[in-house]
């Protein structure tokens, strides 16, 4: 891992040092990307871009890093409306049907047109991973850093709390007698993030109690099902009655350091952290599915490679050029490997590199096995509010503001008002 760390870092400095000037018949494109997991990455970008621009000298590239997820789409449609260059981003899977609406983006279909072999490496892609990007027919996005929420278990506490560190929970009445017998003055037996994406760990919940939180078209929420209902009071529960998790908010930025630190036993987070978690863990830890109740499985997360309609014919096709470049099988696989997200094609997994990483490290396809149960990631039109709804619902459940049927009521009734105008 530090080699192809390295590797990559001195393939940017090498393609910085020696990088021929644009010239008039250059194309030049600027991307901006987010970071919301640990490790180096933006060095790992940099490396894959030289990568680029060493197979592709007409083509300059930009890339910005500029943020969270959040932050990115701020800065990249600011770019946008103040007239500055950007032809395409890394932006939330989910962020799909807004930039629909805002006739920001542009589909690949109509970029790749009728060839055929552009038109199979649309088709390439995890199904699951394409949930978020398929709308009217036509790809919008294409899976970049792809997750799934996978459940993380340090070992070495499992062991001396008398259970079987081969054997994590698979069920939430499993979850909560592991978390008991985990919990000490020092550890919490289950640590769950509710800052940052609590509406996205909430659809973990929702779905594993057997309810989808939104339809297909992004036009209908069903926040107020039973089910769902259920579900949040589970979470609820988990520091309430069980006393198995800590009061309040549980923060995601410092949620993976707390683990590797040992103040949790059990955490629920992104695979995106899995390469930084076993680079800080100094102990042995073990990933697997979430647990089920009514059903097992996880929504999706993480970003796409987005389009921007303002780009030129020409720059449109050039970006197509690096996205397909930096999502073929063997770089796909690197970047698999470099960050824990899924490699998000069948064929990434084929490759040599990938094939000997699992081998040597499980725990790597865990979240690409996940993918046979995933879901799409929460997303509607209006998304942005819609998703702020639920969150907040979320969160004043989770600190004991509010009654779970009451809280989620009030969310969908704010659903219902912002969709109602696009069914």
């Amino acid at each position: 891992m530090t080699r192809m760390l390295k590797s990559f870092a001195l393939a940017a400095m090498l393609a910085t040092a020696t990088a021929v000037p644009a010239t008039a018949q250059d194309v030049s494109l600027t991307l901006y990307y987010p970071v919301a997991v640990g490790g180096p990455l933006t060095q790992v970008v940099d490396g894959l871009i030289a990568d680029f621009r060493a197979e592709n000298p007409d083509v300059a590239v930009n890339a910005i890093y500029a943020g969270n997820y959040d932050d990115t789409r701020v800065r990249a449609l600011s770019a946008i409306s103040s007239g500055e260059p950007a032809q395409l981003s890394v932006l939330f899977s989910i962020d799909v049907y807004e930039l629909i609406e805002q006739d920001l983006i542009v589909a690949f279909d109509d970029v790749v047109g009728d060839d055929a072999e552009a038109k199979a490496w649309l088709e390439s892609f995890y199904p699951a991973l394409l949930a978020n990007s398929e709308v009217d027919g036509k790809i919008w996005g294409i899976p970049f850093q792809r997750s799934t929420i996978v459940q993380y278990h340090n070992k070495e506490k499992f062991a001396a709390a008398g259970l079987d560190p081969e054997n994590p929970p698979s069920t939430w009445d499993e979850l909560v007698a592991a978390a008991k017998a985990l919990t000490t003055d020092g550890t919490w037996g289950v640590q769950i993030p509710s800052t940052g994406y609590p509406y996205w760990l909430f659809q973990a919940f929702a779905i594993q109690n057997g309810v989808e939180l939104m339809d297909g078209d992004g036009k209908q929420t069903f926040f107020t099902d039973p089910a769902a209902i259920e579900a949040l009071q589970f979470w609820r529960n988990l520091a309430a009655e069980h006393k198995v998790s800590p009061e309040g908010t549980i923060e995601w930025g410092t949620l993976r350091q707390a683990f590797v630190e040992g103040q949790a036993a059990i955490i629920w987070h992104t695979t995106g952290n899995l390469t930084a978690v076993r680079q800080e863990a100094g102990f042995d830890f073990g990933v697997s599915p979430l647990p089920a109740n009514a059903r097992p499985g996880s929504p999706t997360g993480g970003g796409n490679f987005y389009l921007f309609k303002s780009a030129t014919e020409a720059e449109q096709k050039a970006a197509v050029r690096l996205i397909r470049f930096l999502t073929d099988p063997e770089r796909a696989a690197a970047w698999s490997i470099a960050t824990g997200y899924v490699g998000v094609s069948p064929a990434s997994y084929e490759t040599e590199a990938l094939k000997a990483y699992a081998q040597e490290f499980p725990q790597a396809v865990v979240a690409r096995d996940q993918l046979e149960n995933a879901v799409a990631e929460f997303s509607t039109y209006e998304t942005g509010r819609v998703r702020e709804a639920l969150s907040n619902a979320v969160q004043s459940v989770l600190t004991g503001q509010s009654e779970a049927e009451a809280a989620l009521t009030e969310a969908q009734a704010t659903a219902e008002r912002l969709l109602q105008p696009y069914r």
